[in-house]
C-alpha cells in the first residue's frame, strides 16, 4: 500500500494516518481527532484519548513513526491544533478517511477495507507477536476482556507457540 498512497496528493498526511491507525489500533474518530498536544516528539509518546468509555493511554511511538511526524509537522507547518488537516486547514473528516481507506484498499487489495479492520489488525498483530491478553486489552482500551478475546479467533495458529 505504501507505493500507491504515494502517488496521491496527500501521500504523507494519508500514509500517516494509516500508520498511527494500526500502529496505536485507532478508532477512526480517535485519529482524525488526535490533536499536536497528545504527541510528544520528545519522549516518543501518543497519549490516546480513548472514544466509547474505554481506557485512555500512553503508547510508545516507534523512530520511523517520530521521524514521519516530524516530517508531517514541518510539512504542514503545523504544530497545535488538530493533526491531520486539509490543504485549507479543515480538519480531516471520519468519511473522508473512509473514503480513502476504500479507494486505497480496493486498488491495492482488490477488496474493501474498513478504518475498524486496522484497529482489528493491531489486536491481531499484537496477539501473533506474543504479546499478553492483558497488555493488548490494555493497549485497545478495551473496558472488558472479552472484546480482546474475540481477536483471537483471528490469529489462525492459536497453539504454535506452547512449548512443554
Amino acid at each position: 500500500m505504501r507505493g500507491a498512497i504515494r502517488h496521491n496528493r496527500h501521500g504523507r498526511r494519508d500514509a500517516l494516518m494509516l500508520r498511527l491507525a494500526f500502529e496505536h489500533g485507532l478508532r477512526v474518530s480517535e485519529l482524525v481527532g488526535l490533536r499536536w498536544s497528545a504527541v510528544d516528539l520528545v519522549h516518543h509518546e501518543l497519549r490516546v484519548s480513548r472514544a466509547k468509555g474505554s481506557w485512555d493511554g500512553t503508547h510508545p511511538l516507534q523512530g520511523d513513526t517520530v521521524r514521519a511526524l516530524k516530517r508531517y509537522q514541518r510539512d504542514s507547518g503545523r504544530a497545535s491544533g488538530l493533526v491531520f488537516v486539509s490543504e485549507r486547514g479543515a480538519p480531516v473528516s471520519a468519511d473522508g478517511f473512509r473514503r480513502m481507506l476504500h479507494r486505497l484498499s480496493q486498488r491495492v487489495l482488490g477488496v474493501t477495507w474498513h478504518p475498524h479492520a486496522l484497529r482489528h489488525a493491531c489486536g491481531v498483530h499484537l496477539i501473533n507477536q506474543g504479546v499478553d491478553l492483558r497488555t493488548v486489552q490494555q493497549y485497545l482500551g478495551h473496558a472488558n476482556i472479552q472484546n480482546t478475546v474475540a481477536y483471537t479467533a483471528l490469529t489462525g495458529r492459536p497453539f504454535e507457540r506452547l512449548t512443554f
